[in-house]
């Protein structure tokens, strides 16, 4: 799965740790195998989707592979930075970008909302992750599907976020040398909060602190009932057997 966090500048507070101009800008150079969207397309070939939400879209690869395909997509980031990368795209002219969070989404009709990689899991309190299921559920037409993944708490995917086990070196032309690591600090369940750093070729170190939360399969299926889904359907993730779930949930 993909790494934990991003970025940002020491002493800042950004909307989020991606929310930094350089951090933004090297996204795709240092993550650019994204084979785990492939299932999201397929999904929303499955469902027949005409209108897609993709909520936390980042810099907007899925979005814009949505939208080669014909679909009406709208891309739902609160990192401004990640936007601003993802509008000079190919493409980004057929998407509408919405700088916000699921909260700031209209009432509409849409097929399908999505949650990649560690969206779903950013949100650390009760309150948090009920007000953005309410408000993807009024994104959706009655009928519509809200596809999300959680890492499984029981695989403790935690115990590899050391600096040893997630340096990474990346020879970017133009650039220079970039180094990113993950240090684990703290693991208080369902919370786990870690620091991750980014070394830039100057030498500038760019940090944040995030914290994740790791929900129980029932936990997750309660909280989709609550906010007006009906029938979920837990798959396994193709592209990390084992590792977590994807919950395709219905809106009623």
């Amino acid at each position: 799965m993909n790494g934990p966090g991003g970025a940002a500048v020491p002493g800042h507070r950004p909307a989020n740790e991606f929310d930094h101009p350089v951090v933004a800008g090297l996204y795709d150079v240092l993550d650019p195998d994204r084979g785990d969207l492939d299932l999201y397309v397929a999904l929303a070939a499955e469902v027949g989707a005409r209108k897609v939400v993709d909520i936390g879209c980042g810099t907007g690869v899925l979005a814009l592979r949505l939208a080669e395909r014909g679909i009406d997509v709208v891309g739902v980031e609160p990192a401004g930075e990640m936007l601003v990368v993802a509008r000079r795209k190919r493409g980004a002219d057929v998407v509408r970008w919405v700088h916000g969070d699921a909260t700031a989404l209209a009432h509409d009709d849409a097929d399908l909302a999505t949650m990649t990689a560690n969206v779903a899991q950013v949100f650390t309190t009760d309150t948090a992750w009920e007000e953005t299921l309410t408000a993807v559920r009024g994104a959706l037409r009655p009928g519509g599907t809200l596809a999300f993944e959680t890492r499984v708490p029981e695989r403790r995917a935690w115990e590899a976020w050391t600096p040893e086990r997630t340096y990474a070196r990346t020879d970017i032309l133009g650039t220079g040398t970039v180094e990113e690591w993950i240090r684990l600090d703290e693991v208080a369940l369902p919370l786990v909060t870690f620091t991750s750093t980014t070394r830039l070729p100057d030498g500038a170190e760019v940090t944040a602190v995030s914290t994740l939360r790791f929900r129980e399969r029932d936990e997750i299926e309660a909280s989709l009932e609550t906010c007006g889904f009906g029938r979920t359907e837990v798959r396994d993730l193709t592209y990390a057997p084992g590792k977590g779930w994807l919950f395709v949930a219905r809106a009623v």
